[in-house]
């Protein structure tokens, strides 16, 4: 890789890397609106054509604990900017298919980019003076929610004026120019680890996510009972705990387990396996409430772009609570704004229930959780940088990452029983109930106020000087131990 800035900018670093944020997740997004159309699109069953998402999902589950490891070991720039080229590589395979193999492939090749947030965070823990850092990493962990929220009429608007394709050339675009300026603005951190890769640990952790995830994603399909999803489910639990007891015995493990067992960095995993839950119903939920018939009594009628503007403020609207739920870190800890941010979610989802019969009541009720999900996913990382030595944050970040993406994996899941279960016909269509979503409403208020439960155990400190200590740069195999907090 070329050589990278000798001297830093804080803003363009914070700039820089939080358009990499937002423009992977927006690659995320843009395939929605597409994805009724890609059995036609791809002249494949809608079982097969279904792959062109869970690749993706899969893919990412993967990647993002070996990358962030990766990342200790050899570089966080340069693990990002091969992420990034993965990107591009991918829209460029999709921008070219017309069949399903080659759009699974780069799909999956897209998914393998999903590290870019967690190493961006890390990037900044080792760049950024100390009194940047709580804002500039919780504004990069909010640019998951942003991505998503802002791609969704972007997408739509594409998809119902351009040639399909133009969604992948769109997203290759974006990701060559978040590239450029990686490449000209971000600095390569001299924090690493070295050492060898744990490769029987990288080939166990891939094999028992790729068993959960699967079973989980295509659970609905198959059959919840049925022989291919138990028997993933079984063998998911056989390998994990395998891969833990390698891992547990390897010198250099590509999770640290011991680290992970901390009181801090286990309850604020287990956190975000509830917010990540959380957030995803909010997704689920509001935008078919929005495209739903009026004919229904409670569908609003309206189409997937204008679907998309209404969800897109509440992307803003995490982006602007980013800095606050950095200024209340600093006054009194990560920890509480924590479970401040899952009870303003809770909150949401209450209001969603009452109201939801009006366009500016949805809105209303998605800014609302959005606000709050701008704070949780602010106080994560602080959290986790907290309890971690400097030379493990961006395997720390990434394995925090993969736990949000399970909860939403696990939301997906979930909804989707309620959603098909509980329907009325109209029209001779048996579509979701109004009660129905009212009941995802519920969980999703539900699992905000289990993170709110969870994260009470977490270890309360408040800190000195506004955010983690800046760590001295880390060259050798041996880690520099964090605070814990």
């Amino acid at each position: 890789m070329p050589a990278s800035p000798t001297a830093p900018r804080p803003g363009a670093v914070v700039a820089v890397l939080a358009l990499a944020g937002i423009v992977v997740s927006l690659m995320q997004t843009l395939v929605i609106p597409i994805v009724p159309e890609l059995p036609r699109l791809l002249g494949a069953p809608a079982s097969d054509a279904a792959w062109a998402v869970t690749a993706t999902l899969l893919a990412a589950a993967v990647a993002t604990p070996v990358v962030g490891r990766l990342g200790d070991m050899v570089g966080k720039r340069r693990m990002l900017l091969l992420s990034l080229l993965l990107l591009i590589a991918g829209s460029a395979v999709c921008g070219l298919s017309d069949t399903l193999v080659p759009m699974v492939v780069g799909r999956a090749l897209q998914g393998l980019s999903a590290a870019v947030i967690p190493l961006g965070i890390s990037i900044m823990r080792d760049e950024l003076p100390a009194e940047r850092l709580a804002g500039a990493t919780a504004l990069m962990s909010a640019s998951l929610g942003v991505g998503g929220a802002l791609g969704l009429p972007a997408a739509a608007l594409i998809a119902d004026n351009l040639d399909w394709h133009m969604l992948f050339w769109l997203s290759g675009a974006l990701g060559a120019v978040a590239l450029v300026l990686v490449l000209a603005l971000v600095p390569e951190s001299a924090v690493r680890t070295g050492g060898r890769f744990d490769v029987p640990g990288g080939i166990g952790m891939a094999a028992g996510l790729v068993c959960l995830l699967l079973a989980i994603s295509k659970g609905a399909d198959w059959g919840w009972t049925g022989g291919t999803t138990l028997g993933l489910f079984a063998a998911a639990v056989v390998i994990l705990l395998i891969w833990g007891r390698w891992e547990l015995r390897s010198p250099q493990p590509l999770v640290d387990l011991r680290t992970t067992a901390r009181r801090q960095v286990l309850f604020t995993n287990l956190a975000s396996i509830a917010i990540g839950f959380s957030m995803f119903a909010m997704s689920l939920v509001l935008p078919q409430l929005l495209q739903l018939p009026e004919a229904t009594g409670y569908g609003l009628g309206r189409s997937l772009l204008t679907a998309g503007l209404v969800m897109a403020p509440s992307g803003l609207v995490m982006m602007a609570f980013a800095p606050v739920s950095a200024k209340v870190s600093e006054a009194k800890g990560p920890k509480v704004t924590l479970m401040i941010g899952a009870l303003i979610v809770a909150a949401g989802y209450g209001l969603n229930i009452v109201l939801m019969a009006e366009v500016w009541q949805l809105m209303l009720a998605s800014c609302v959780i959005s606000a709050g999900i701008g704070f949780t996913y602010g106080a994560m990382p602080a959290l986790i940088m907290g309890a971690v030595p400097a030379s493990e944050t961006a395997a720390a970040n990434s394995l925090n990452t993969l736990m949000r993406s399970i909860g939403t994996s696990l939301a997906s899941a979930l909804a989707g029983v309620v959603l098909a279960q509980m329907t009325v016909s109209v029209g001779g269509f048996a579509l979701p109930s109004k009660d129905a979503f009212k009941v995802v409403m519920g969980i999703g208020a539900g699992a905000a106020l289990l993170a709110f439960v969870i994260a009470s155990f977490i270890p309360r400190h408040r800190p000195d000087a506004g955010s983690p200590a800046r760590p001295a740069p880390v060259t050798g195999t041996g880690a520099q131990a964090a605070p814990v907090r």
